[in-house]
């Protein structure tokens, strides 16, 4: 008894010091996961064929390459954006990527009431701390579509279908004006606005009306700058056999063969490169200016308008592309340079 109660002795310190030296060190808490990203897509919807599906494009690109969630509302009118901003950042989501000119009262308040969070807008510029702006030179892409629309029509005219009447459609507008010019002073252009509210970007049976009025006065090309409105425009366009411009995202296939081209606004570029910022630790507020040269313009050639493109257009937009981006054309910015001189 007194051999196992000493054996028993000498086996307690033994295995006390066992036990010290297999315990598992202290836990170390996992770093924070990464933040969650959200979006408020403007009136019209993520599907609009045009600037949101354009956003939702990046917002695809961003889950497929990080595999990260991302949350997204798409507003019905304007007095809903604020509210959705006020609901995911108080839920931690960063950043809230607001898309559209429209939203940026919203953003605004937003950015004040949370100033711990991070913001983006699309097309606009927020002067604040924790705002992220993206803008776009527009009226680089639109200088290329119009060449494309001088060398293509037959009939010495060509058109332009607008949204809203603000400032960036204008800038637009001027663009492709003196990229007609640059191939013939003799082209006449002729332009609508669809009105002067935010519902001018999703009216297509108003944009189908335009384009038909300027069809009958002899437009045999027409862009739409003007969101989902522009859809209309490119269905008048097919129906009346004459060729029709898209803008934001690659339209082509919408009327294979009636698109000329579409000028692509990347804001699927400046969606995803908001969000990987802020995931990446380098999230910095103020104005990003984005134009052909650093790819935020661009055109589109596919098997759906191959056959409307010729080697003598495409080696025009090219160039064009080449200068703009060297900076051997400047194309007038009514924003910033004043009036369009070819009003």
């Amino acid at each position: 008894m007194r051999a196992l109660v000493a054996g028993l002795a000498f086996l307690v310190p033994v295995a006390g010091f066992a036990a010290s030296e297999v315990s598992p060190p202290p836990a170390i808490p996992p770093p924070d996961p990464a933040p969650v990203p959200a979006i408020v897509y403007s009136v019209g919807g993520k599907f609009d064929g045009s600037f949101n599906e354009s956003a939702f494009a990046g917002v695809t690109r961003f889950k497929n390459e990080t595999g990260s969630d991302v949350r997204e509302f798409e507003i019905a009118r304007d007095a809903q954006s604020l509210q959705a901003m006020r609901n995911f950042a108080g839920r931690g989501f960063a950043p809230i990527v607001a898309i559209g000119f429209n939203q940026a009262g919203a953003i605004h308040k937003a950015a004040e009431e949370y100033p711990a969070n991070k913001f983006a807008i699309i097309d606009m510029v927020i002067d604040a701390p924790n705002v992220a702006s993206y803008v776009f030179r527009e009226q680089e892409g639109a200088y290329i579509a119009g060449v494309l629309a001088a060398m293509a029509t037959k009939s010495g005219t060509i058109g332009f279908v607008g949204g809203m009447d603000i400032p960036i459609i204008r800038r637009f507008l001027c663009g492709y004006r003196a990229g007609a010019a640059s191939v013939s002073g003799d082209v006449k252009v002729v332009f609508n606005m669809a009105g002067d509210t935010p519902a001018a970007f999703v009216d297509p049976a108003r944009g189908n009306e335009l384009a038909r009025a300027q069809i009958d006065q002899g437009a045999d090309v027409i862009i739409q700058a003007a969101g989902g409105t522009g859809i209309g425009v490119l269905q008048a366009a097919s129906d009346a056999g004459i060729l029709g411009i898209g803008t934001d995202s690659n339209q082509n296939a919408l009327y294979p063969g009636h698109v000329l081209t579409s000028i692509r606004k990347r804001v699927d570029n400046a969606v995803f490169e908001s969000f990987l910022a802020v995931r990446e630790g380098r999230f910095r507020p103020g104005v990003r200016v984005l134009g052909v040269a650093d790819g935020g313009m661009d055109w589109v050639l596919d098997k759906n308008n191959a056959s409307l493109i010729t080697s003598e257009m495409k080696a025009a937009a090219e160039a064009a592309v080449a200068d703009i981006s060297a900076g051997r054309i400047k194309v007038h910015d009514v924003v910033s340079d004043g009036p369009c001189p070819l009003e």
